[in-house]
């Protein structure tokens, strides 16, 4: 049995996911000048944790992998934790590069 989400589902799905977006375009700017400065710890890690939860959003409701089996969602769940950690570890090696 295969089931579509609802159009009321998919437009309160749409909502958080911009409300998400602002919360990391704000969190990236509370601490920013004009000129270049590395995200504080915090303000990264927002926006990654906010990121993630979109992608989880994304991966569930829009591609409606909440129907299908573990395997697949776990699969497609970890590539996405994959890439996160990648740009974490991008985020603070590129820190410690621009404080040290």
């Amino acid at each position: 049995m295969t089931t579509h989400p609802t159009t009321r589902r998919l437009t309160i799905t749409w909502i958080i996911l911009m409300v998400l977006t602002l919360v990391s375009m704000i969190s990236a700017r509370l601490d920013a000048e004009d000129q270049w400065l590395a995200l504080p710890l915090w303000s990264a890690l927002l926006v990654l944790i906010s990121t993630g939860f979109k992608a989880h959003q994304v991966l569930m409701i829009y591609l409606n992998l909440r129907v299908s089996s573990p395997a697949w969602k776990g699969a497609f769940l970890g590539l996405a934790l994959v890439i996160l950690g990648l740009i974490l570890s991008g985020y603070l090696a590129a820190r410690a590069n621009l404080l040290g």
